[in-house]
């Protein structure tokens, strides 16, 4: 019964947070990331993930790496291209809240990537 009242309780609240008045920030505009010129000259490949809340106004504040690898190569390319990102605000019971946020951006030769969590 335990397991069952959980599960319940579980559905409840994803579905309150996916309803109209509840929903997790929304990407508007996210820019390319620049490849460091050192990193490519030199065949590097690494990643970044990188920490930042989200505003009621959708702008990035507080990014800070809390990963990456190798260590301080990738770090400020992350940062700048963060900074630059704008959301949809988060949304909690019908009003825009600021949200906290994890990304990963992956710096693969040709092919750079970034995804939110």
């Amino acid at each position: 019964m335990k397991r069952i009242a959980m599960s319940m309780g579980v559905a409840l609240f994803v579905a309150g947070c996916l309803s109209p008045t509840n929903r997790p920030p929304d990407v508007v505009a996210a820019q390319d990331f620049p490849y460091p010129t050192a990193a490519s000259e030199r065949r590097i490949e690494g990643f970044v993930r990188v920490a930042y809340e989200v505003g009621v106004d959708g702008s990035v504040a507080n990014a800070r790496v809390i990963a990456s690898d190798p260590p301080g190569m990738f770090d400020a390319a992350a940062l700048e291209a963060v900074r630059g990102w704008r959301f949809h605000p988060a949304i909690r019971s019908g009003k825009p809240v600021a949200y906290e946020l994890t990304s990963n951006l992956k710096f693969k030769l040709g092919e750079s990537e970034a995804y939110a969590r």
